[in-house]
């Protein structure tokens, strides 16, 4: 198993943890005295009124309807299924609502951001209040609308293991499809209110498997809305931390990080030469595609640099605890790596996705064109003359200007 694959199983670490810890407390809450065991009627309440304050606050769509959606089931699974599923009324909310919490989480996984009072906020918003509102109506009149829930819970095929959960086969399916679409989305980008909404799938399917437990649904769907919240908190340290087009820590983080850097370290300023003639000659797309390359290894550079994007086609490195001699040996090596690198531009005819990409570049170059750049880096020691990191900044900054002037693509201290 490779050490990108086990990086990439880390993301679920907390997803994990809090359903761990909402399966352990379901055996300990009925231990506790009465007065606490109420608080825990009412924790998902305060969790929910957490994320949704959170999510109103940075705008994030997603997780906001998420939030509702779970809230609304818990309302219903509070007032209407704490005493089970057998009544026709708990047994028509319950049928409705089983397939429709996957199908739905596993949309808003694979919807664009598109925030809460936007046009599409407000369709998607509508979408689900029809949904739910379709569920009180067939409930109300189930009399006239009987047929759809004996439909979902009409078995798919003949099982007696199957037969041994609360769900019935459709919804267990919906789950399952769901959340396999999900978690290949998760281990793929990783970000982290698609990590939120595989717990929360999972958090939702223990809880209507176990819908007639006291506390259940108390308990995953607090740990569901935790897993939200901390979505919306981790979504949005991203955004402002994080350059979105190459992936590297921004100048917000520099200007974070700096301030512990300690005495002795070494700071590189990088600059892509000619990128604005590359840039009005090829299109901004193919910019992009070279900052997004130039990114990618300046990300790994060795000696221990941290990388940064500074802004445009500027990037920082630091060294930290290192000399000048051996920060200076690694740039040189990211130099030559990148200057050697050949870009093919984009045809139109070239697939979109990265595994078709590969085999269309397996058949040869075709049409397609191969560019290269090239980079100036200047560098600067911390020491005596300079103290500050602000300094230390400035005087790579000028090294790269003196790499600039004395023809680019080289290394200036």
């Amino acid at each position: 198993m490779s050490y990108a694959f086990i990086k990439r199983l880390t993301v679920i670490a907390l997803p994990v943890g809090l359903l761990l810890a909402a399966f352990i407390a379901l055996h300990r809450v009925p231990l506790l005295p009465a007065a606490q065991r109420e608080l825990a009627g009412y924790a998902p309440f305060l969790a929910l009124a957490g994320g949704l304050g959170l999510s109103l606050a940075f705008n994030r769509g997603r997780a906001f309807f998420a939030l509702l959606l779970l809230g609304t089931f818990y309302l219903v699974a509070r007032n209407s299924l704490a005493q089970g599923v057998s009544e026709p009324v708990p047994r028509a909310l319950f049928l409705c609502f089983a397939p429709l919490i996957p199908v739905n989480l596993t949309l808003f996984c694979f919807m664009r951001e598109r925030g809460i009072f936007s046009h599409a906020g407000r369709l998607r918003l509508g979408f689900l209040a029809a949904q739910i509102g379709a569920v009180f109506w067939i409930t109300r009149f189930r009399q006239d609308y009987g047929a759809i829930p004996d439909l979902i819970a009409r078995p798919l095929i003949p099982s007696h293991f199957l037969s041994g959960f609360a769900l019935p086969q459709s919804a267990l399916l919906c789950f399952l499809l769901g959340g396999t679409l999900v978690a290949i989305r998760v281990l793929k980008r990783r970000y982290p209110i698609d990590v939120a909404l595989l717990g929360t799938l999972v958090a939702l399917l223990i809880t209507c498997n176990q819908i007639g437990t006291e506390f259940a649904p108390a308990l995953f769907v607090t740990a569901a809305a935790l897993l939200l919240t901390i979505g919306v908190l981790q979504d949005s340290h991203s955004m402002a931390f994080s350059d979105d087009l190459t992936g590297l820590p921004s100048r917000r983080a520099l200007n974070e990080q700096v301030m512990g850097l300690g005495r002795n370290y070494v700071v590189a300023m990088l600059d892509v030469d000619h990128f604005k003639r590359f840039n009005d000659t090829y299109g901004h797309d193919v910019g992009d595609q070279v900052l997004k390359m130039v990114g990618a290894r300046i990300a790994a550079v060795k000696g221990g640099g941290k990388p940064y994007r500074y802004g445009g086609e500027e990037f920082t490195v630091i060294f930290p605890r290192k000399g000048l001699q051996e920060a200076t040996a690694h740039l040189e090596e990211l130099r030559q790596a990148i200057g050697s690198y050949q870009l093919w531009i984009r045809g139109t005819d070239r697939p979109k996705e990265a595994e078709a990409g590969k085999a269309k570049r397996a058949e040869g170059p075709g049409n397609a064109k191969a560019v290269s750049v090239t980079i100036s880096i200047g560098v600067a020691v911390s020491g005596d003359a300079l103290r500050s990191p602000a300094e230390v900044i400035k005087a790579a900054d000028k090294a790269l200007y003196r790499a600039k002037q004395r023809g680019r693509n080289q290394i200036a201290s």
